[in-house]
């Protein structure tokens, strides 16, 4: 679905160009949940914003579905850490959004809206501003936006950082929900390491350096599986990752 092809990027710094990516491939299946694990400043979100179009590489190409990504796309949704809410709207409001940005009609946006506002269980506080939200609540209204544009890519810059344990524990497994249902392809942010592996079917773990350097890549066949936070395979996967992070990469006798 997804091809990234021999990308570079850089920016100027005073005299000198410094490179984030230099040479850099990568493909992504149709309804992949790609993670992206790293140290701060090791281009993740980088990533994520030339997938989204956001930014534009210095060389090089991203692909999706064959078509170059010159600018945003309709078919593309992203949520970031701040969720993005507009304080001045409500709930309901805010979920409709891009639909009334794209010209739907009134009744269409409020019965697409309404929809979702009940899939993410915020019926009770669909009249609500986000300041009178609890952050879980913030993050689900934010999802509920950018799935009723009804995306076949949803690309995530660590949308539950701030999140209690609990809370986030529950807004995982509702994204591995969605995930399954809509075969929805993702690409997700994180710092996490249990997230990481709860949530990706392939894990890609980046260190920073100039260029970013991949120094794994894990595959997750177990991910969605029942009870699978409570399995040797994720300690094990969880283990892997983190000697991965400490020591910048392991030979395969290691692993």
């Amino acid at each position: 679905m997804i091809e990234v092809s021999h990308c570079n990027l850089s920016y100027k710094q005073g005299t000198s160009q410094v490179k984030v990516y230099d040479d850099f491939s990568l493909k992504i299946e149709q309804g992949e949940s790609l993670v992206l694990i790293g140290p701060s400043g090791c281009g993740k979100s980088t990533l994520l914003y030339l997938l989204a179009g956001l930014l534009q590489p210095t060389g090089g190409q991203v692909k999706i579905w064959g078509e170059p990504v010159k600018g945003t796309r309709q078919k593309s949704a992203i949520i970031l850490q701040e969720y993005g809410l507009f304080p001045w709207l409500n709930v309901e409001q805010n979920v409709s959004l891009g639909l009334r940005v794209r010209h739907m009609s009134r009744a269409k946006c409020k019965s697409a809206a309404e929809e979702m506002i009940q899939k993410m269980r915020l019926g009770e506080v669909k009249y609500n501003f986000p300041s009178q939200l609890s952050g879980g609540q913030r993050q689900r209204v934010a999802l509920a936006r950018a799935l009723t544009l009804q995306p076949d890519l949803l690309l995530m810059d660590e949308p539950l950082s701030a999140l209690d344990a609990l809370t986030r524990e529950r807004l995982q497994k509702l994204l591995l929900e969605i995930w399954q249902e809509r075969n929805l392809t993702t690409v997700l942010v994180t710092h996490s390491i249990e997230e990481a592996v709860f949530l990706g079917s392939r894990i890609l773990v980046l260190l920073d350096g100039r260029p970013t350097r991949v120094v794994g890549e894990i595959h997750n066949p177990m991910v969605g599986e029942k009870g699978y936070r409570q399995t040797e395979e994720f300690f094990q996967k969880t283990s892997y990752v983190r000697s991965l992070l400490e020591r910048g990469g392991l030979d395969e006798s290691a692993k």
